[in-house]
């Protein structure tokens, strides 16, 4: 039999010449066995490889997310271990100058209460600067959050209001550090 040519689109949109056999009438194969269609064991051994690559992945990001868990739990504990340096570094001139007062052996009174005071000052101003503020609560209405009362007395004062401060509390950003100390009134 004489073979004839018949052309076919390529995938560039170029006709190219192709032989045809004896049959006239195109006929697809449909066996299991074409090239197109890959066989049972090279579909298993694709997906077997789709798996491996997407276990890897899964694995490297397992391990990248407990890495930035370790970083930010060794943050916050270094955040805890070292957030007192700044505090004590503003504390530091506040020590100095209770030693130098201790260490005055001149005697003159006026000199020493001038110097405590101004250490005083220093101690609030690291206070002031670490956002520590003082409670000092006298005239107010007894708050046991931020007050301790230690005792009562008669006052004409409103009862359970605050009418002595024993001893000044102090608190940083809401969180009371230590209750203020306080003598309350009671009714008659």
């Amino acid at each position: 039999m004489q073979e004839k040519e018949t052309s076919l689109p390529e995938e560039h949109g170029e006709n190219t010449v192709a032989p045809e056999t004896g049959s006239e009438s195109p006929v697809a194969d449909t066996s299991p066995d074409t090239a197109a269609e890959p066989t049972a064991e090279q579909r298993i051994a694709e997906l077997e490889a789709e798996l491996a690559q997407v276990k890897d992945q899964y694995l490297r990001s397992l391990a990248d997310l407990e890495n930035q868990r370790r970083r930010a739990s060794e943050d916050v504990a270094s955040a805890h271990k070292f957030a007192i340096n700044k505090l004590a570094a503003e504390l530091f001139p506040v020590k100095d100058s209770l030693e130098m007062a201790l260490a005055d052996q001149s005697g003159q009174f006026d000199n020493l209460k001038f110097g405590v005071d101004l250490t005083l000052k220093q101690l609030l101003s690291a206070f002031e600067k670490a956002q520590i503020k003082e409670i000092n609560p006298l005239g107010e209405m007894l708050d046991p959050h931020r007050h301790q009362a230690i005792s009562m007395e008669e006052s004409e004062a409103e009862p359970n209001s605050v009418i002595r401060v024993m001893q000044k509390g102090y608190m940083v950003a809401e969180r009371v550090l230590r209750p203020a100390m306080v003598v309350v009134a009671k009714a008659k």
